[in-house]
């Protein structure tokens, strides 16, 4: 794999990190903004919004931009908005800042995976969004966790600033490792917007859109919640939250890093296999979450099979848009955050309820359910290889 690749990973490490933070972070900011954990769980979805309107937006604005350019635009961006975030002691503020730091990471996530898919041969996209995604993974193995502790011990202003710190090697990064007139986000030569658009008319690019956003509406929905899950139904402390996130992020890397090398060849076999282990995983988590060793096991597997299905369909959603090479990585975004924004808003809806805080993981099984419905009367379309329709 090339060099720039793993730069661009290195940028997505520290906004997944951002991305993620706020799992173990809720509890605190509620407290200090005077709101409920589930109003503060919803920074979570405003996030996830905010990429999923600027995925496509920014992804267009940025077709005829130099890569390197608008890439690093995007992150200044994004570091600008931890600064906000911060410093404000408004709770809508800090949401209006999500959301914008949220659109810079949109755009920058959507031309990097479209760069990422330039630097690499055709058939081997799958390995190359598993480097891109690595980013995140190590983000909720060391960012994640390691903001967390910070959180706990500083405060979650202290996590904010944090951030924007490790914005500043990524800016490096970029300009050093991303040549500027080799990777280009210049529509020249190719389709045009409108043709690029249209491809989200085609069944099969909109079937793996939809798996992938139900999924990742799964993964979230757990996710977002888990710090109450680890301190009030398993009892332990504030820094064993540390501990279960930095187990979910091992098994997310381990998972994508499987899913990485396989999901070019053999897509059906990875979600034939996952899939049906995560079903049956959520239920078990929520079953034991009341038993630490058990718990922490379950929240390492979940990682994993998360992960590994998610990549699956997420690389399925750059084949199946390869007559929108410029817009496909924006498509992929947008299949990853509609998830990320629905799902910690069903999870928050569920702990009013008799389950209280073991609701999430409930849900989170249910949208398993629901994904696996939708996908086994379609599994020929998601088990083909590469695509080798002619785009439309």
């Amino acid at each position: 794999m090339p060099l720039p690749l793993f730069l661009l990973a290195v940028a997505v490490f520290a906004m997944g990190t951002s991305e993620f933070m706020l799992a173990g972070l809720l509890p605190d900011i509620a407290s200090d903004l005077d709101v409920s954990v589930g109003t503060a769980g919803t920074l979570t979805s405003a996030f996830a919004i905010g990429m999923i309107v600027g995925a496509p937006l920014m992804a267009g604005l940025a077709r005829n931009w130099p890569g390197r350019s608008s890439l690093l635009g995007f992150v200044l961006v994004f570091l600008a908005d931890h600064v906000m975030g911060a410093a404000t002691s408004s709770f809508p503020t800090l949401v209006v800042c999500r959301v914008a730091a949220a659109l810079a990471y949109a755009g920058f996530l959507a031309v990097a995976l479209t760069t990422a898919t330039t630097l690499v041969p055709p058939d081997k996209k799958g390995r190359a969004l598993a480097v891109l995604l690595s980013g995140t993974t190590v983000a909720t193995i060391a960012g994640v966790p390691g903001g967390s502790v910070l959180g706990t011990l500083l405060g979650w202003r202290a996590t904010f600033w944090a951030v924007a710190a490790l914005c500043l090697p990524a800016t490096i990064g970029i300009v050093k490792g991303i040549p500027a007139g080799r990777v280009r986000q210049s529509a020249a030569g190719g389709p045009a917007l409108r043709s690029e658009l249209a491809q989200l008319k085609r069944p099969r690019l909109l079937l793996v859109m939809l798996l992938g956003a139900t999924v990742n509406a799964a993964t979230f929905a757990g996710f977002t919640f888990l710090a109450p899950v680890v301190t009030d139904t398993a009892g332990l402390g504030d820094l064993w939250i540390s501990v279960a996130l930095v187990l979910f992020g091992t098994g997310s890397f381990a998972g994508v890093t499987v899913a990485g090398r396989l999901a070019d060849r053999y897509p059906g076999s990875v979600i034939g296999i996952s899939g049906p282990l995560l079903l049956i995983g959520w239920p078990a988590l929520a079953v034991l979450a009341d038993r630490p060793v058990a718990l922490l096991a379950l929240v390492f597997v979940q990682g994993a099979l998360s992960f590994a299905l998610g990549s699956t369909l997420i690389t399925r959603v750059l084949y199946e848009a390869a007559g929108a090479p410029t817009m496909a990585g924006s498509y992929a975004t947008a299949a990853l955050n509609v998830g990320a924004a629905i799902g910690p808003l069903l999870a928050a809806a569920t702990l009013s309820t008799a389950v209280g805080d073991l609701g999430p993981l409930w849900a989170s099984g249910l949208l398993v359910l629901v994904a696996l419905l939708v996908a086994f009367p379609t599994r020929g379309v998601i088990a083909a290889g590469r695509s080798t329709e002619v785009p439309e």
